[in-house]
């Protein structure tokens, strides 16, 4: 069965990583236009159902197939959660990949503001205080549906306290495009937390 070309890029750059150390080298310029830009991307690696691995930008810093062949990289070997990828699981690896929007900042100045506000399933949410920043892209919906469990969560995850309002902070929203190994056709999904940061 045919693969999304991005997913096979990241899946290269996974194996290259395995022999050089170093995510793949793109020649951006083989690539589709709409490839080319700027974008920001994150990788998720799952193997049997868990995850593996997962790191990304949050906004984009280099043309979108250079991002996701070394989030791809990273995520393999990089995230400091699990230990790096062997050669022997790379055929196991479930890859995703997330295209993120431009994070859109929210005007709210309470939790309860902030959880209103919220879209579960759609949104990715940025929150940050005090020096401390996080992440939950939107596929966490799935794990926490209910948006106090997600908030409570992610606080932790920022190493902030989990209940309060902290003085400063901010949050956040972006959405998605996702590319997984059923996207097979260029024009699905393109128009679909280290920092580099992990989900």
């Amino acid at each position: 069965m045919s693969t999304h070309p991005l997913i096979e890029l990241a899946r290269r750059s996974i194996a290259y990583g395995l022999e050089h150390g170093r995510p793949l080298p793109v020649r951006v310029e083989d690539y589709p236009k709409e490839w080319q830009v700027d974008r920001a991307s994150f990788v998720t690696l799952n193997k049997q159902g868990g995850l593996r691995g997962c790191i990304g930008h949050l906004q984009a810093v280099q043309p979108l197939v250079v991002d996701v062949a070394e989030n791809a990289f990273n995520a393999a070997f990089r995230d400091l959660r699990f230990p790096p990828v062997e050669r022997f699981e790379l055929d196991q690896l479930d890859i995703h990949i997330s295209l993120l929007s431009m994070p859109e900042p929210l005007a709210v100045q309470s939790e309860a503001e902030l959880l209103q506000s919220l879209e579960p399933s759609k949104d990715g949410l940025i929150i940050e205080a005090q020096g401390h920043r996080a992440t939950f892209l939107p596929s966490v919906w799935k794990q926490l549906p209910k948006p106090e469990d997600f908030l409570l969560h992610l606080k932790r995850k920022a190493g902030l306290p989990e209940h309060g309002w902290q003085e400063g902070m901010r949050a956040w929203r972006y959405r998605v495009e996702e590319i997984d190994s059923e996207s097979l056709q260029y024009g699905n999904h393109i128009g679909s937390m280290n920092f580099s940061t992990s989900r």
